[in-house]
């Protein structure tokens, strides 16, 4: 018992650590674009914390200080030049805690359409302009703003480039994909963690392969479309899960963690029916059955591997709609739609069974040359700290 409760205060301590991080870094805005032939219409929202970067002495600055800072840092272009101002920026009605304005941009030719988005970059690095654009032909388009992407063209944009793409640039695009996830990364190493035979790491795998194949397939094909924040949210769990089982096969107390990971969803539960958080009451119910479940039969199984075939299948499942997500934020060219399926897939895979043998050459080589640290240790830590990611991910993305 003294193991294990030294396992769970490493997590809250790392869980915690992760959360006083975010809160300092997490920045991001809010951006709607209309477009109507050569119009292009603009609703921008700043969230108050945002503001307050622009006043002076952490003060929230004034409605036009804030608007003439939005005027100079989006709007559209044309050609390369930019389209005149229709709608000089005005102020909104908005939520508490926000401020939201409006403009609207003439184009002389609404078939070459750049929109363009630098607010808040020169303040912090790391933010991100969520954006929706309605395109002319009714096509609903998700944009991710950051540093490194500040604009989209919209004369074909996404669309003409998956469709002049090659296969083989469909498979960079999911290889990529796995490479710039660390959420998907850390799942992956925590299947690693729990697999002590290669056969047991065949299982894990293959059970993950199978499921978010075929969400990636439904999701991208538009048979299901679940909440992009509800999916986000399970992903940090499935972590969270994976850490708590290798915790809980480390100390030999699997009641103890399975009441523990159950009981937080139930009160998360609870919070939910009285009006706090995002996630719907009867999906967090079902996740602290399922939770609570699988640690307890996990914890007195002497082989698990086959159940966890069953379980990284149902891992699977959630993830295969978050490597939807990226794919979703495109135009995507339905002609193509089975050859960027297939390949962006096989990009995936490659990706995994990368990042799965780098780590097992990593750990042989670092054993060959003895400077291994025993086993129980390294447990130990990579658990408590994929618990204490998951953990954080997920609370913190389900009240979001």
């Amino acid at each position: 018992m003294t193991r294990l409760l030294r396992l769970i205060a490493v997590t809250l301590a790392l869980a915690a650590v992760g959360a006083s991080a975010a809160a300092h870094t997490r920045s991001e805005t809010h951006s709607n674009w209309d477009i109507a032939g050569p119009l292009v219409h603009l609703t921008f929202t700043v969230p108050d914390l945002e503001a307050r970067r622009l006043g002076a002495n952490g003060q929230p600055p004034s409605d036009v200080v804030l608007a003439r800072y939005v005027a100079d840092h989006v709007g559209a272009r044309s050609r390369g030049k930019p389209c005149p101002v229709q709608t000089h920026v005005r102020v909104l009605s908005a939520a508490p805690g926000y401020r939201r304005f409006e403009a609207a941009f003439q184009c002389p030719d609404p078939k070459a359409i750049t929109i363009q988005v630098s607010a808040f970059f020169d303040l912090v690095p790391t933010h991100v302009n969520f954006a929706q654009i309605q395109t002319a032909d009714g096509t609903l388009v998700e944009q991710l703003f950051t540093q490194d992407q500040q604009s989209l063209d919209l004369s074909g944009g996404a669309s003409a480039n998956l469709r002049s793409a090659s296969f083989f640039q469909y498979i960079a695009m999911g290889v990529m994909h796995i490479f710039t996830g660390v959420d998907h990364q850390l799942f992956l190493v925590g299947l690693i963690l729990l697999s002590r035979r290669l056969r047991d790491l065949t299982f894990v795998i293959t059970g993950f392969t199978l499921g978010h194949s075929v969400t990636l397939a439904l999701a991208v094909t538009g048979v299901l479309r679940p909440h992009a924040e509800y999916i986000d949210a399970l992903i940090g769990l499935t972590i969270a899960l994976v850490g708590a089982e290798a915790i809980s096969s480390a100390t030999h107390r699997p009641g103890v963690v399975a009441l523990g990971a159950g009981g937080l969803l139930f009160v998360m539960a609870l919070g939910r029916l009285a009006g706090l958080g995002g996630l719907p009451a009867l999906l967090l119910i079902g996740g602290g059955l399922f939770a609570s479940c699988y640690l307890m039969i996990a914890g007195h199984l002497r082989d698990a591997a086959r159940l966890r075939l069953v379980v990284t299948l149902v891992f699977g499942l959630i993830h295969g709609f978050g490597f939807a997500a990226d794919l979703l934020q495109m135009h995507l060219p339905t002609e193509r739609l089975a050859e960027l399926l297939v390949g962006f897939n096989l990009g995936v895979e490659i990706g995994q069974l990368s990042l799965v043998l780098a780590v097992i050459g990593a750990v042989s080589l670092l054993v060959r040359l003895r400077l291994a640290l025993p086993r129980p240790l390294v447990v130990d830590l990579a658990s408590s700290f994929l618990a204490a990611m998951g953990l954080f991910w997920f609370v913190s993305r389900s009240y979001a």
